[in-house]
């Protein structure tokens, strides 16, 4: 049976761990880091939007970090994000990238932002979508999509497709992009996560270090995102100092799934800006 979730490349990044990952086109280098949740991946997340990149003069790569996609999933370890973090920092010097504009959704724009604030040389732009790592973890626990992943990935019975059918009820305002093809491609990766992936995941809030973000940034956020609160958005536009952000109504946690054309030309704009 063919996996519904392509296998590409692997990166070998020490400690016996390596990194999966995409990668499409010459030219300057564009990294796509995709959020946390049962099942995820790069090619799940962006598989609507790196070719588009690739086609259009870019080295886009799309890895799938620690614990997630057919990345290594230790069970030993916590993902607290030094831990995330330094493996994306090795990744990147295995694919030889010295600079890049980075897109990251969710846990992958905290994991961008991150990135931004410990290597800014590494950073030229940030694309983030309705990023992580602008609230107290206590706020994230309140929001009624996060309780509804941690419910299901944590759950004693087994992931169905009924359960992950409701959990993206949740990530999109349209229902009708919750497709058969999307559910399998998450569930032949969530059943090969252990939990420890999801319970011990750890972001910092990075709201008070926003100003410290000198490259350009580009938000984007869904007006009925029920993972990430939308205050999030204002805090990018006060605190970066040099920002753009766009709310969209009638879109949930995934601008790039929900409005995919619309993000990628935006985005290209964006990035073609000196």
């Amino acid at each position: 049976m063919t996996d519904p979730v392509p296998i590409a490349k692997f990166a070998e990044i020490g400690g016996g761990l390596r990194i999966h990952y995409h990668e499409q086109g010459e030219g300057r280098p564009l990294v796509f880091l995709h959020g946390s949740g049962p099942g995820a991946s790069g090619f799940s997340n962006f598989r609507h939007n790196f070719p588009f990149f690739a086609e259009r003069g870019f080295r886009v790569l799309v890895p799938d970090t620690l614990g997630f996609g057919h990345s290594s999933k230790p069970d030993d370890v916590d993902y607290a994000m030094d831990f995330v973090l330094g493996a994306l920092e090795r990744f990147l010097d295995q694919t030889s990238v010295k600079s890049a504009a980075v897109i990251g959704n969710s846990h992958g724009g905290a994991l961008a932002m991150s990135l931004a604030l410990k290597r800014p040389e590494l950073v030229e732009k940030l694309v983030l979508m309705a990023p992580g790592g602008l609230e107290r973890r206590e706020t994230y626990l309140e929001m009624k999509g996060i309780r509804a992943m941690l419910k299901v990935f944590l759950s004693p019975e087994a992931l169905t497709r009924d359960s992950m059918k409701k959990l993206f009820s949740l990530q999109l305002y349209n229902p009708a992009l919750i497709t058969d093809q999307v559910i399998e491609e998450r569930l032949v990766i969530a059943e090969t996560q252990p939990k420890r992936v999801l319970t011990t995941l750890q972001v910092p809030d990075l709201s008070s270090e926003l100003g410290q973000i000198k490259c350009p940034v580009f938000g984007l956020w869904g007006a009925d995102d029920q993972f990430c609160p939308v205050s999030g958005a204002l805090k990018i536009a006060e605190n970066c100092p040099d920002a753009r952000v766009l709310l969209l109504s009638r879109c949930g946690h995934w601008v790039m799934v929900e409005y995919p054309d619309l993000f990628n030309r935006l985005v290209l704009d964006f990035l073609k800006l000196c």
